[in-house]
Order: structure tokens, then C-alpha cells, then sequence
């Protein structure tokens, strides 16, 4: 209430109340969460990852928006930047080569995101360190876009195996999910893979389902750019196979440092004969009887390279690929964030070209 008459009291219009109102109601709310400098694991303020979003580049056209990874920020930025040109407004909170499941917001990025139209989240629990902030935004009248929930996601443990779905392997007609709203109620946290990213079919309907939700505010053009967006991640899906394809049926295993492949074996032809950190996220810890067993599977499958993440440490890999008496490479690749400048893999369409690559020739 005492927010309420001191916004009153200034001369604001009523939009702006409200949005102030959410900005200064959620910091309330996270105060006891965060430390006084605030915190992130990757280390610093990160709102300069992205395009900053401040009072005096506000537009009616172009909604502001804050996206968590820099995967999906990847593609936003790109239906955006299609849509508006360079007065496109996106944020990616998360800096290149962060962990995503150990990324924490500063008290300045959850300012940042209580301000925008629209927040693009990956959801289903990969932005670990961020549920209560992006929880505690949407309860105070925020609007996040959870868009794993949407793309009919795969349960975790992929192991030694295809997870049986309604996805036809490479095909070109996939239909669009008829009720996405109805799907991310079905799924809870935990129970569901979020690395949806790894099928390049379902981020390309991700990126029409954002260019749809963007035009709600933003215009048709949105829509439109989305559709253009997903059209050139299809296009690319197609020499993502054609690399893949080199890789004979009988070496299409994979070792990984995490569960973060499900998506990519299923879509892909590949399987999952083991994981080093057991489940879906990075910040797990495996126990010397399974890392032990693990060893044994990967001599049986004469196993020929571990896949880990450049967003982690590879010394456990590293230690595994020693205890075989073959030679077994430690391959990284980028599995939660994109690559820095000069890497090849700065944006999603490239990362995912880079990854097809280098786990052709890791196989082979």
C-alpha cells in the first residue's frame, strides 16, 4: 500500500505505476535471497551480455525483452532484430560460457527483468539458481515465457535407447503442438529434460512460438520473423545431418558428462550408453561405484570419446578417459552456452554445426 500512494503521489502514468510496482514489489520479495552485492556464479554484473534495456530506449513497437541463456537468446535476438532492426530490445542475462544450471542473477538483473514486457526462460529447472527470482517476477505480475514446457519435452534418463514420442525421425512435416499453454501444465519441473535445444526441430518451433507471443505487443512483423527464423534453423537442421550421416550406425554412442543429450540421440540416431553426473544437471556428484560401472560399459561399447560442456570442468573426464586401456578422447562441446568471438559457434545455428562436427570426428 505504501508503494502504492508514493507512486500515486508522483506524476506517472498508470502503465508506468504498474510496472514500477513490479520492479520495486519484487526486489522486496528477493531481498532476503540476495547478498548485498548480489551474486552470480559466473561472476560479475552480466546485464552487459545482452542489449541493456533503459527507460530512455523505451518504444511502443518493440517490446523489451529479457532472455535467461544465451541460446535462446541467440534466437530471439535474431526474430527481433528481423522484426525491428537494430531498435530491438533484448537482454540475455547469462554471459558466454556460463553453466546455466549454476547461474545465479544479480539484484541488478532481477531489476532488470521485473521491468520487461516479456522474459524468455528455458524453464523445466535448468535455470536452477533462478526459480525463486523468475517465480517470485511472475507472482508479482511479470510475464515469463517457459518455452521447454511447450515442446512436448522428452522425461530425463535417455539411456541405451530412443524415448518413444510422436516425433517422426527428420521429418519434414513435424506438426506444431496444438495447445502449447495445455502441454506446460502437464509438465512439472524435474520429471522433464530442458535441453529441448539439442533437437533442432523443436527450437524451431520455439522460435515461432516466441515470434508469436512478441507480436501480441510487438506487431505482425514478429510473427512473421518467427517463422522466418524457424525456417532458417530447418535449413540448417539439414547439414547438421548430412555431417552426422558420415558416423557408421554401429559407433553412434555417446558418453557425456550430463544427461544433455536425450534430445539429440532421439532426433539424431544416436544413443546414450552413459553419463558421468548422473540426472539432467551439471551440479551433481557421481559415487565411485557408478563412475566404476561406467568403465566397465564403455570398454564393453569400446566407447572411443567422452562428450563434456565448455561451460565445466573436464578433469573428471579427463581422469575416466585415463583409467581405459584404449585411447578415449575428452571432446567439449557447447551444451549450455554459446561460444565466444572466433569460435565458430556465436550463434545457435553455428553452435549446433560445431557440435555435429566435432562429434563426427570424435566417433570416427
Amino acid at each position: 500500500l505504501s508503494i502504492r500512494v508514493m507512486l500515486c503521489g508522483m506524476n506517472l502514468t498508470r502503465n508506468e505505476r504498474k510496472r514500477n510496482e513490479r520492479v520495486w514489489g519484487a526486489m522486496v520479495s528477493l531481498a532476503a535471497m540476495l547478498t548485498v552485492a548480489g551474486c552470480s556464479a559466473a561472476g560479475g554484473e552480466t546485464v552487459e551480455a545482452g542489449s541493456v534495456l533503459t527507460d530512455s530506449a523505451e518504444d511502443d513497437f518493440a517490446p523489451s525483452v529479457v532472455v535467461t541463456t544465451t541460446i535462446l537468446g541467440s534466437v530471439v535476438s535474431d526474430i527481433a532484430t528481423c522484426a525491428v532492426g537494430d531498435d530491438s530490445r533484448v537482454a540475455v542475462l547469462m554471459p558466454l560460457g556460463a553453466d546455466p544450471h549454476d547461474f545465479q542473477a544479480s539484484s541488478a538483473q532481477v531489476a532488470q527483468m521485473a521491468k520487461a514486457d516479456l522474459i524468455v526462460a528455458n524453464g523445466l529447472g535448468l535455470e536452477e539458481g533462478m526459480l525463486d527470482a523468475l517465480e517470485n517476477i511472475e507472482a508479482d505480475g511479470g510475464v515469463v515465457m517457459e518455452i521447454a514446457s511447450l515442446l512436448d519435452p522428452l522425461p530425463l534418463g535417455n539411456l541405451d535407447g530412443h524415448v518413444e514420442d510422436d516425433h517422426d525421425d527428420h521429418a519434414e512435416d513435424d506438426q506444431e503442438l496444438e495447445d502449447p499453454a495445455a502441454e506446460e501444465e502437464a509438465h512439472d519441473h524435474g520429471d522433464f529434460d530442458p535441453h529441448f535445444w539439442f533437437d533442432m526441430e523443436r527450437m524451431a518451433q520455439a522460435a515461432e512460438f516466441i515470434g508469436a507471443e512478441l507480436a501480441l505487443t510487438g506487431g505482425e512483423a514478429y510473427e512473421t520473423c518467427g517463422v522466418s527464423v524457424a525456417a532458417d534453423i530447418r535449413a540448417t537442421e539439414l547439414d547438421v545431418i548430412t555431417i552426422l550421416e558420415e558416423i557408421p550406425e554401429r559407433d553412434r554412442i555417446l558418453v557425456t558428462d550430463h544427461d544433455a543429450l536425450g534430445y539429440f540421440t532421439d532426433r539424431y540416431d544416436f544413443r546414450i550408453v552413459g553419463v558421468v553426473i548422473p540426472g539432467g544437471s551439471t551440479l551433481g556428484e557421481p559415487n565411485s561405484q557408478e563412475l566404476a560401472a561406467l568403465v566397465a560399459t564403455m570398454t564393453t561399447e569400446n566407447v572411443a570419446a567422452i562428450f563434456g560442456d565448455t561451460a565445466t570442468n573436464s578433469e573428471l573426464l579427463d581422469v575416466l578417459a585415463s583409467e581405459l586401456d584404449s585411447d578415449v578422447a575428452v571432446i567439449q562441446l557447447y551444451v549450455g552456452s554459446l561460444g565466444g568471438p572466433d569460435s565458430g559457434a556465436e550463434t545457435y545455428q553455428e553452435m549446433m554445426l560445431v557440435n555435429a562436427t566435432l562429434i563426427a570426428q570424435g566417433l570416427s
